[in-house]
C-alpha cells in the first residue's frame, strides 16, 4: 500500500465525514484572499444592472449599491473615520444598514452590531466596551445615547429620509462626491464585532476578520454550489442582519449576485405578502420563522415553491416541521451548527447528499471537528460517545475583544471549545446532545440567564431568582424564572414582566415565572440551575 493510500485511509479513520461528502462537494476548497467590499466590487463589475436590495418600494442595483457605500465611505473619512475605527449600527433589517454595512467596509472600519430593542443599559455596556466612535441609527435611538451620558463622545449619525441635517446618511447619497479614498485593508483586518454573553453574564465582543467572513461564505458556497451558482436568486433576509446568521445571509446574497428583499420585522402576514410578491429562492431563518409560517391559516399549496434553498439555523427544528414544510416546498430544508465564535457556520448538511434524522450534518469543508472529554478537554471520545464539541478551521474568530482570558479559555492551540455537547456516528455526522453552557435559544435569539437575574435582582421585593429554559414548541425554548421573595413582601407575575420590560429587550423577558418557597441549593449556597429545569422536565 503506498503512502499516499495509507494516509488517505488514516484521514477516513479520523475524519470519517470525507467518505460521507456528497459527490460534488470538496472536503478541502482554495478560498481567495478577499475583503469583504472587494466581494461587493466583483459583484457591481459582474452584475452592475441586478437589483442588489429591495426595501418596500426602494431599490438599488449593484452598481446604485456600490455608489452608495462609496459616497457614505467619503463623508465618514471626511469626518475622520479611519481603519479600525468602531462604528455602531444600531438598526433593523432595512436598505440604510445595507448602505452603512458596506460603507464601514470600504474604510477598514469595524462594524459593531447591535440590536435595535437594545435598552439604554444594554447599549452602555456594549459601546463603552467596543470604544464605538459613530453611531448609525434612526433618530429615535439618539435618546438612549443621552440617558447613558454618551450623546457628546460618540457622533450620531441618522438615517432617516426627510432630515435635513448634514450628518445624515441620505443627506451624504444624495450631496456627497465620491473621492478615491486610500485604501490599506488587508484580509486579515478585523471587519465585525458581534456580541454574545459569556459565564460571567457580561457580552463578549467576538472578533470577525474579513478573512473569517469570506472563508465561510466559500465554504457554504461549495457545500451548497449546485444551487448557488444558478442566477437570478432572490434572497428574503428576514434574520436580523445584525445576528450573525441574517448578514451571513446579506453577505451571501451579494456574493452570488441576488437580490436582498429586507424584512424590518418579523410579521407572519407581511412576510406571506411578500413571498408572493417576490417568489424569493433562498429563505433563511430560525425554527420559530418556520413554524409560524406553516401555521398560518392562510398559506396556499403553492406559497413555497419558490423557493430553491432554505436554511434554519440558531435552534434544532421538530421533525414533523421539516416534513410539512418540505413536502410543501418541494425542496430539503438544510439545518446545521454555527455560533458567532465560528462566524456562522461550522457543520452543515448537505441538501445533495445523504440525509439523517436529528443530524447537524458535516463539518463544512477545511473544517475539522472533534468530540472532547468534558471535563478536561483533551481526551478525544469514541464514536457515539457525548462530549464537547470542539472546532478548527479559517471562520473561526480572532478572539473576544479586550478579553484575552477568556479567548484563551475558549481557543486552545486552535481549536474553538464551543461548551456545546454532542457525538459522532460512524459515518461523520454529528448531533447535538445538550449545551454546557446554560445559554437560552428563545425564537433564534440567545439569551443568558445571568443577564436577566440581575434585571430581576434590582426589584426590591425579589430575595432571591434562577432563570432558566424549558421546552416550548414554538420559540424552541420559554424563559422562566423562579422567584422568593422577601419575607412579607407580595409581588404577582405580571408585576415582574413590566419591571423586566422596562429593562430589557423584549425576547428577553422572562413569560413563565413561579413563586416558590426556597430554591435548590449546593452545600456551599449556589443554586441549582440544572435541577430545576429538571424539575421541570
Amino acid at each position: 500500500m503506498s503512502e499516499y493510500v495509507q494516509k488517505k485511509e488514516s484521514d477516513y479513520l479520523k475524519k470519517p465525514w470525507l467518505k460521507s461528502y456528497a459527490e460534488n462537494v470538496s472536503s478541502q476548497i482554495e478560498i481567495p484572499s478577499l475583503t469583504i467590499f472587494e466581494l461587493l466590487e466583483r459583484t457591481a463589475l459582474k452584475y452592475p444592472d441586478s437589483i442588489a436590495v429591495i426595501d418596500g418600494e426602494r431599490e438599488l442595483t449593484y452598481t446604485g449599491l456600490k455608489s452608495a457605500c462609496e459616497r457614505v465611505a467619503t463623508a465618514l473619512y471626511k469626518r475622520r473615520f479611519r481603519n479600525g475605527d468602531r462604528i455602531a449600527i444600531m438598526m433593523p433589517n432595512c436598505l440604510e444598514y445595507v448602505i452603512a454595512f458596506f460603507s464601514i467596509q470600504r474604510i477598514g472600519g469595524i462594524v459593531v452590531q447591535v440590536n435595535p430593542q437594545f435598552t439604554p443599559a444594554e447599549l452602555d455596556h456594549l459601546i463603552r466596551n467596543s470604544e464605538v466612535k459613530g453611531l448609525i441609527a434612526f433618530r429615535e435611538q439618539k435618546d438612549k445615547l443621552e440617558k447613558i451620558g454618551l450623546a457628546d463622545q460618540v457622533f450620531f449619525i441618522a438615517a432617516d429620509e426627510g432630515i435635513r441635517e448634514e450628518d445624515n446618511l441620505h443627506h451624504w447619497i444624495v450631496n456627497e462626491k465620491t473621492e478615491l479614498l486610500y485604501r490599506d485593508i488587508q484580509p486579515k483586518d478585523l471587519a465585525v464585532l458581534t456580541y454574545t454573553g459569556g459565564t460571567t453574564g457580561w457580552p463578549k465582543g467576538v472578533m470577525i476578520t474579513n478573512e473569517n467572513m469570506i472563508a465561510n461564505l466559500y465554504q457554504g458556497y461549495e457545500v451548497n454550489k449546485a444551487i448557488l451558482c444558478q442566477e437570478g436568486h432572490c434572497q428574503l433576509g428576514i434574520a436580523p442582519i445584525y445576528h450573525g446568521m441574517g448578514l451571513y445571509g446579506l453577505i451571501q446574497s451579494v456574493m452570488i449576485g441576488a437580490r436582498f428583499v429586507t424584512i424590518a420585522k418579523f410579521e407572519l402576514n407581511h412576510l406571506l405578502e411578500l413571498i408572493r410578491k417576490h417568489r424569493p429562492t433562498m429563505f433563511t431563518g430560525s425554527p420559530t420563522m418556520y413554524i409560524a409560517l406553516m401555521n398560518h391559516p392562510d398559506l396556499r399549496k403553492d406559497d413555497l415553491i419558490c423557493f430553491k434553498y432554505c436554511l434554519c439555523g440558531s435552534a434544532p427544528l421538530p421533525i414533523e416541521v421539516i416534513k410539512s414544510f418540505e413536502q410543501l416546498s418541494e425542496v430539503p430544508i438544510v439545518e446545521g451548527y454555527g455560533l458567532s465564535e465560528a462566524t456562522c457556520g461550522a457543520i452543515r448538511n448537505q441538501p445533495t447528499g445523504k440525509r439523517k434524522v436529528g443530524s447537524i450534518g458535516l463539518p463544512m469543508p477545511n473544517t475539522d471537528v472533534k468530540i472532547v472529554d468534558i471535563a478536561t478537554g483533551t481526551i478525544d471520545m469514541h464514536v457515539g460517545e457525548p462530549g464537547e464539541i470542539i472546532i478548527k478551521g479559517p471562520q473561526i474568530m480572532k478572539g473576544y475583544w479586550k478579553n484575552q482570558e477568556e479567548t484563551e479559555n475558549t481557543i486552545r492551540d486552535g481549536w474553538l471549545y464551543t461548551g456545546d455537547i454532542g457525538n459522532m456516528d460512524s459515518e461523520g455526522y454529528f448531533y447535538i446532545v445538550g449545551r454546557k453552557k446554560e445559554m437560552i435559544i428563545t425564537g433564534g435569539f440567545n439569551v443568558y440567564p445571568v443577564e436577566v437575574e440581575e434585571v430581576i435582582y434590582q426589584h426590591p421585593t425579589v430575595q432571591e431568582a434562577c432563570v432558566y429554559g424549558v421546552p416550548d414548541p414554538y420559540r424552541g425554548e420559554t424563559i422562566k424564572v423562579a422567584i422568593v421573595l422577601k419575607k412579607g413582601s407580595v409581588l404577582t407575575s405580571e408585576e415582574i414582566q413590566t419591571w423586566c420590560r422596562e429593562r430589557l429587550t423584549r425576547y428577553k423577558v422572562p413569560r413563565l415565572i413561579e413563586f416558590r418557597e426556597s430554591l435548590p441549593k449546593t452545600t456551599v449556597g449556589k443554586i441549582l440551575r440544572r435541577q430545576l429545569k429538571e424539575e421541570e422536565l
